[in-house]
């Protein structure tokens, strides 16, 4: 295995729909002769699907992965993908149906509230329960445990039990106990949610010391931004199979590319709306070098944005403005008409034609745009939300000599003319 030390072989989880599991014995022999006599089940709720019980649903289907030492490797996904399917097989908490896994090493984890820890026992007890199961001495547990009970905030009350814990003070006890009692290996849920921001943020730094360290570490979550900061490796999976594995940077906007899937717009019409008294948008363009409508565009290209709008009584003040977000997320480039003074003089009645050129720094991507009318303190503000939707390509650049490359880093990318002078 060299130095890999995480190698999944067609590894498959499988579980049967409508599987007994009432609360009660009773309940459970009550269902299973009504299934032999084929006659309803009278447990079942109104109105519930009756599934084919001999149907089986892969929460992992032919997984095969290799994960090496010193990576951090974040896995994310929808809801329902097998994320933390993988992970509680990984820690022996179920057992695979079929594949083959080999780990080099001790393996802590934290998968969510409550694992892990006895309710009657105190933090400082369980911590001792869990450094024995890692296989550590007292001893070694001892030299750990100042740093433990410092990381985690507690000391007041680290001999209390457990079961009188918030779920904030039991992640924060958790989470120092897996990360301090040196495990080769750190899988982490999204259990870290729970914490507040600052210790999330703490168990950020901590993580990354410990991948620093040639330890490894595997965590999934949903906040990518967490993803992104953290690992050098990502896995995206998708009902049970493995979508994209690769950088941390391509996963993610692989990940959103299928979500998003984009309609992807480049002008928007409107009809006369009376109920708008001072202002209205009628028309919301992007427009490329030709003058042409479009919604794909090369990096680098320069993109026009038009609009047709009224204004319907004289005023003084009218803004234009647009905001563009990539990828759904948080606006990347805005722009308002009140750089130019001279366009927020009084304004006769009439329509209008107003044009601006979107500088060219937008990374490739999926964006949407959108776009507002008004005047501070007016009502009849014209506001038109996700009106457009359009996206950037890198596909003509050669980018086999760049360091980057084929990915750049930062959020916009300028393009630069360098100039040089032999001195010597």
């Amino acid at each position: 295995m060299s130095n890999t030390v995480i190698k999944i072989e067609d590894l498959c989880k499988t579980y049967r729909l409508g599987s007994i599991n009432g609360k009660t014995l009773s309940q459970d022999l009550n269902s299973l002769i009504a299934r032999i006599l084929k006659k309803e089940d009278p447990n079942q709720k109104i109105g519930a699907v009756n599934f084919d019980r001999n149907e089986k649903l892969y929460a992992l289907d032919q997984i095969n992965l290799e994960v090496k030492e010193g990576d951090t490797l974040g896995i994310i996904g929808s809801n329902g993908a097998g994320k933390s399917t993988l992970l509680k097989i990984l820690s022996r908490v179920t057992a695979p149906t079929s594949g083959n896994i080999y780990v080099k090493g001790r393996i802590a984890s934290l998968l969510e509230v409550g694992t892990g820890f006895h309710p009657e026992l105190t933090g400082r007890e369980n911590t001792y329960l869990n450094g024995a199961i890692l296989g550590m001495s007292r001893k070694e547990i001892d030299d750990k445990l100042h740093d433990i009970i410092e990381f985690a905030e507690i000391e007041r009350f680290i001999d209390t039990p457990v079961k009188r814990y918030s779920s904030g003070m039991y992640v924060r006890l958790a989470f120092a106990v897996a990360a301090h009692l040196e495990p080769e290996i750190l899988v982490v849920d999204e259990v870290l949610a729970v914490g507040d921001y600052q210790f999330q943020q703490k168990c950020l730094g901590k993580m990354g010391d410990i991948s620093q360290g040639g330890r490894t570490v595997l965590f999934v979550s949903h906040q990518l931004s967490m993803i992104k900061a953290l690992c050098n490796k990502c896995v995206l999976l998708d009902h049970g199979k493995v979508v994209k594995y690769g950088e941390t940077v391509e996963v993610i906007e692989e990940y959103i590319s299928q979500r998003q899937s984009p309609n992807l717009i480049s002008q928007a019409v409107f009809d006369k709306d009376d109920q708008k008294e001072n202002a209205q948008v009628y028309r919301v363009s992007i427009k490329n070098y030709q003058g042409d409508n479009c919604s794909i565009y090369e990096i680098f290209e320069p993109i026009t944005l038009e609009v047709e709008y009224e204004i319907k009584k004289s005023l003084v003040g009218v803004a234009l403005g647009f905001s563009i977000y990539k990828n759904q997320g948080a606006v990347c480039h805005s722009f308002d008409t009140d750089v130019n003074r001279e366009l927020l003089n009084k304004r006769e009645a009439g329509r209008y034609i107003a044009t601006v050129a979107i500088p060219p720094i937008l990374k490739a991507g999926n964006y949407v745009m959108d776009f507002t009318i008004c005047r501070p303190g007016l009502d009849g503000i014209d506001f038109k939300k996700g009106i457009i939707t359009f996206t950037v390509e890198e596909k003509t650049i050669d980018t086999s000599m760049c360091s980057y490359s084929t990915r750049r880093d930062g959020e916009f990318a300028a393009k630069q003319q360098w100039q040089y002078n032999k001195i010597d």
